[in-house]
């Protein structure tokens, strides 16, 4: 029988921790590097990931926005294709959906007779309102530069303005998680620890374009698509317009 010394022991003891140690060393080494293959800000610091979104998007010249916005004024379901002279596309809001086209600076809006006659608190439209309204329906309406509404209609179409509106994060920039939008692998940037402040989804493929951004608040989710890809925008023809004159007949 062999007795075996407490320094025996020890040696016999570091051999198997040492093939421990290498094994755990030879796995970390085949983890699989979740920036591989990726544009890198991934790897970057919050503030980064965000500034380097913001410059792809700043030099953008055309984007598809689509989602929900929340405001005091109420909630509006956007789909719009935005780019530096014009837009088109649609707003939702709790009563009914309009189409908006802009070329320049000559902003139209084109909707059903709903949209232009139905009522106003509890005043029921006349019969005239009705009459109206049906000629409207379906029409392009060019919106008056002076008219109140113009200002606020425009600000659907505008596209710089627009996105810095909508990706802007509040407090401190904290990095989140990796996950997809869609077929997009991205990665999040929140504003505050729990994403108070918004959580932009920034693309890892590619360029790091904004893919998405939730505001804060449950202040809506819009995503960000089709970055660069022009389409076509053309005033609508004579036949399809009405011009209302200084002012928008009150719906």
């Amino acid at each position: 029988m062999t007795v075996r010394t407490p320094a025996s022991r020890i040696r016999g003891a570091v051999v198997p921790l040492a093939l421990c140690a290498g094994l755990v060393a030879g796995l970390a080494a085949c983890a699989e590097d979740p920036d591989e293959g990726t544009n890198g800000v991934g790897r970057l610091a919050a503030p980064e990931i965000e500034r380097e979104a913001r410059t792809v998007a700043d030099g953008a010249t055309s984007v598809r926005l689509a989602g929900t916005l929340v405001s005091k004024g109420g909630t509006f379901k956007l789909n719009m294709r935005l780019k530096q002279d014009g837009a088109i596309g649609s707003v939702t809001t709790k009563n009914s959906t309009f189409e908006l086209t802009r070329v320049g600076d000559v902003l139209y809006l084109k909707a059903d007779a709903g949209f232009w006659s139905h009522e106003k608190g509890d005043a029921k439209p006349t019969k005239e309102d009705v009459e109206a309204a049906e000629k409207l329906d379906g029409k392009y309406v060019k919106v008056p530069q002076d008219d109140p509404s113009y200002k606020q209609l425009r600000g659907f179409t505008d596209m710089k303005p627009l996105l810095d509106g909508l990706i802007g994060l509040h407090g401190e920039k904290v990095k989140g998680d990796r996950t997809r939008v869609g077929a997009v692998r991205t990665i999040k940037v929140k504003g505050g620890a729990d994403g108070g402040g918004g959580v932009l989804d920034v693309s890892l493929d590619g360029s790091p374009y904004p893919v998405q951004f939730a505001r804060g608040g449950g202040g809506g989710v819009v995503t960000l698509s089709d970055w660069n890809k022009d389409f076509p925008l053309a005033e609508p023809t004579k036949d399809e317009i009405v011009d209302y004159g200084k002012q928008l007949p009150r719906g």
